[in-house]
C-alpha cells in the first residue's frame, strides 16, 4: 500500500518509520523544502529521532505526496487548520488517520472535525490514539494503539505488525477526547512531581482525572468503556509517568518554579496539552460539566493563580461520595 504522512515532527516521523517497515511506500510532507531536504538528505530527523534511520521505503517532500491509500496526519491540533488549508489541493481523497491529540480552541472541534471542515465532509476519518511515545514505537519497542472511526477494521492491518499491535472502535468522539483530555492532567501530574507532592498525590490526581475525562466525554456522546481503555486510562499512565512526555515535563518545569513562557520558548515541539486546556473548560462549561483539576490548572496557565493556592482549592472542595448517583434524565 501507499500512505502519506503529513507532519514531520516526532511523532510524524516515528509513524513513518513504522509504516515503511512494514512494506508501505511511505511519502512523509514536511512543511518547508529545507526541512524536506535536510530530511531526505540526512535520512533521520535528527532534531526529534537522532539515530534512527529512514527505511528505503519513506521519501521526503514539501510538495504534493502524491496519491495514497490512506493518510496520516501529524500536525499539532492548533496548526492543522492553517497547514491543510494550504495544503488542500494536494490532500489525497482517501482514508484519513489523525495522530493529533488536542481541541482547535477557537472552535471546540476535535482534529477529524478539523479535517473534515477544510478537505471535505465526505472524507473517512479515524483517529489512532493510545500510549504510544514516538521514540519507543521508532525503536521498535512493544506497543498497543486504538483506531477508532470510519473504516477502523479495514484500516487496522495496515498499522499492525508483531510489535504494533491495534485494537478497533467506533467510538472516534471518545478516543480523540481521551487524547486530548490526558494531556490536560498530565501537565498536572508534571506539577505533583515538580512540586515533589508525592506518589499518593499522582495516584489520586490521575484516579479523579479519569472521571473528569469519562465525565466530559459522556457529555459529549462518547462511550464511557472508552477511558478506560489505551485510549483512556493507558495514554493517561504512559503521558503522566513518561520522561519523554512533553506535557508532563512542562508541568514538571512549572511546579518548580519556571515561567509557562520561558518552558514554551525552551521546547522545540507543540505543548498540545496548554492550549487545550482552555478548549477542554470552554467545552465542559458549555455542556455543564464540572472538572475541578482542569479549572484549577487553567487558573495556574492563564490566570496568575499560585500553585499553593491551586493545590489547596483542589483539597478543600466540598466532601462527598465518590461516586455519586447519576443526574435523573428530563422526563424520569
Amino acid at each position: 500500500m501507499r500512505a502519506a504522512v503529513i507532519g514531520a515532527g516526532a511523532w510524524g516521523t516515528a509513524m513513518a518509520i513504522h509504516l515503511a517497515r512494514k512494506g508501505h511506500e511511505v511519502v512523509l510532507r514536511a512543511r518547508s523544502a529545507e526541512g524536506a531536504r535536510k530530511l531526505s538528505e540526512e535520512r533521520e530527523n535528527r532534531l526529534y529521532l537522532p539515530g534512527v534511520k529512514f527505511p528505503d521505503r519513506l521519501a521526503v517532500t514539501a510538495g504534493s505526496p502524491g496519491p495514497s491509500d490512506f493518510t496520516v496526519g501529524a500536525v499539532p491540533t492548533q496548526h492543522i487548520r492553517e497547514f491543510l488549508t494550504e495544503i488542500r489541493a494536494d490532500v489525497p481523497r482517501a482514508p484519513f488517520v489523525s495522530l493529533a491529540k488536542g481541541i482547535e480552541v477557537e472552535t471546540g472541534l476535535l482534529p477529524t472535525g478539523i479535517v473534515r471542515e477544510v478537505v471535505g465532509n465526505e472524507l473517512p476519518v479515524a483517529v489512532l490514539t493510545g500510549p504510544c511515545i514516538g521514540r519507543e514505537v521508532a525503536r521498535g519497542l512493544p506497543t498497543a494503539v486504538l483506531l477508532a472511526g470510519d473504516h477502523a477494521e479495514q484500516l487496522q492491518p495496515a498499522f499492525n505488525t508483531d510489535r504494533f499491535r491495534v485494537y478497533t472502535s467506533t467510538d472516534r468522539v471518545g478516543a480523540e477526547l481521551a487524547g486530548a483530555l490526558k494531556n490536560v492532567l498530565a501537565i498536572a501530574a508534571g506539577i505533583v512531581d515538580g512540586l515533589a507532592l508525592g506518589d499518593n498525590a499522582k495516584a489520586a490526581l490521575l484516579t479523579r482525572g479519569i472521571v473528569e475525562m469519562t465525565r466530559l466525554g459522556v457529555a459529549l456522546g462518547a462511550k464511557a468503556q472508552t477511558f478506560t481503555g489505551l485510549a483512556g486510562f493507558a495514554d493517561l499512565f504512559v503521558t503522566c509517568v513518561s520522561p519523554f512526555s512533553r506535557n508532563r515535563t512542562v508541568g514538571e518545569r512549572i511546579g518548580r518554579g519556571e515561567r509557562l513562557a520561558d518552558i514554551l520558548d525552551s521546547t522545540p515541539s507543540e505543548v498540545e496539552g496548554v492550549p487545550t486546556t482552555r478548549a477542554v473548560l470552554a467545552l465542559a462549561r458549555r455542556v455543564d460539566v464540572d472538572m475541578p483539576i482542569t479549572e484549577v490548572l487553567n487558573d495556574v496557565l492563564f490566570g496568575g493563580v499560585s500553585l499553593e493556592e491551586a493545590l489547596t482549592t483542589l483539597m478543600a472542595r466540598t466532601l462527598g461520595p465518590e461516586h455519586p448517583p447519576r443526574r435523573a434524565r428530563a422526563g424520569r
